[in-house]
């Protein structure tokens, strides 16, 4: 069966991270993978989840399956945190799901099983899953421009003109904050935008909501997807917990669809079901259960919102003093973008071969198109990536 079939090419980022693993060198740092790091460069189980852990294994009495949707206080919470009151309860369906990435493919599996000819809207850079993920599904994909490389913003007018030939039915790919790879985000003005296209074309909107309150906060990260859900008639949404709340390995996600109340609403929540079911049957649901807890207790809800600041603000220092650092090593302003952008992860302008330098010359990682995670970063190791950079993107 298997002596014709050709083996993918290895994940390179996870084949980087080997790399990183065997180098003996000790000043090595580690900005590859988009996890979380704290100043010991340990990726920390949250206080709150911890706390909620303590709960679930102090009072659970079963193991016994969920419904196939998964568990509704934690649905419920999820669409309450990201949408707020931007859409009515009875118009959103939802289900969990294996992670964010199993949310992104259930709704682009829905869209294939409705609207097998929609084209799906990807930006120009974007996570590489979801170009990947459209093709095996065998969508049909279109980029728009999203990346000014010359001042390392958003091109919102490339962006608007590319998005304004999409067809009824064509589904736009929208990171709701902290953009990846770039980390540069749209304006309310630029959602506000996007939503007159999606009216005017009858595209849909499908947000990647993977990082609320990495970028500004909780509310002012979901205020883009509160607007555009406001104004457009059906919005898809996937959203993962594993960065906001820690929980990269126990893969808890949500699938939401907002669309008219009543029988199209009840439609999106039996295909959601029945998609879960024959995808994986039931989701886990120990992460799940987790956030539902902290969601909805007082106590750690304001645990977490505090841990989930500190994690925020951290990012954003590490990201000021690199922007210093750099002013100070090459005596220009040119990566001050870093300082303006938000979440985990800037894209330095930068060739593979300079990519190769950093790491080869001087044991700074960082993902071949020059996507670096700031939250790698530390107060002792951001004077020696300062001055490589420095040197090998002079």
């Amino acid at each position: 069966m298997f002596e014709t079939l050709t083996a993918p090419a290895p994940d390179k980022i996870f084949q980087l991270t080997g790399q990183f693993a065997a180098d003996p060198r000790p000043e090595k740092v580690d900005l590859l993978v988009g996890l979380y790091r704290n100043a010991d460069g340990v990726t920390p189980v949250m206080a709150a989840v911890k706390e909620a852990e303590r709960r679930i294994l102090d009072t659970q009495t079963t193991k016994s399956y969920l419904g196939f949707a998964g568990d509704a206080g934690f649905i419920n919470g999820m669409r309450d945190l990201i949408l707020g009151d931007a859409v009515p309860e009875a118009r959103v369906a939802g289900c969990a799901t294996v992670g964010g990435t199993s949310a992104v493919r259930q709704i682009l599996e829905l869209v294939r099983t409705l609207s097998p000819d929609a084209q799906i809207w990807v930006s120009d850079p974007s996570w590489p899953i979801h170009a990947g993920m459209t093709d095996h599904l065998g969508l049909a994909r279109r980029g728009y421009r999203y990346l000014d490389r010359d001042s390392n913003g958003v091109d919102r007018d490339g962006m608007m003109k590319d998005l304004r030939v999409a067809r009824a039915g064509d589904v736009i790919v929208l990171h709701a904050c902290c953009h990846n790879p770039t980390g540069a985000d749209l304006t309310l003005a630029d959602w506000d935008e996007v939503a007159g296209i999606c009216l005017e074309t009858g595209a849909i909107p499908l947000v990647d909501m993977a990082y609320q309150g990495f970028g500004t906060g909780l509310d002012e990260d979901a205020a883009g997807t509160r607007l555009v859900a406001r104004k457009v008639p059906t919005l898809f949404l996937a959203a993962s917990c594993s960065k906001n709340f820690g929980l990269y390995r126990d893969r808890a996600g949500v699938a939401l669809i907002a669309t008219t109340e009543g029988a199209p609403r009840d439609a999106a929540q039996g295909q959601l079901t029945a998609m879960n079911r024959n995808s994986f049957s039931f989701p886990p649901d120990h992460g799940a259960r987790a956030v539902d807890m902290i969601l909805h207790d007082d106590g750690l809800r304001q645990m977490w919102d505090g841990e989930l600041t500190e994690m925020r603000e951290t990012m954003a220092r590490n990201r000021r003093s690199l922007a210093a650092a750099l002013r100070a090593q090459t005596g220009s302003d040119r990566f001050g973008f870093l300082a303006a952008h938000q979440g985990m992860f800037s894209l330095i302008p930068s060739t593979p071969d300079q990519v190769r330098a950093l790491r080869e010359d001087h044991a700074v990682y960082l993902v071949g198109d020059g996507r670096m995670n700031v939250a790698g970063l530390s107060p002792g190791s951001i004077p020696h990536v300062a001055r490589a950079m420095a040197q090998v993107l002079a």
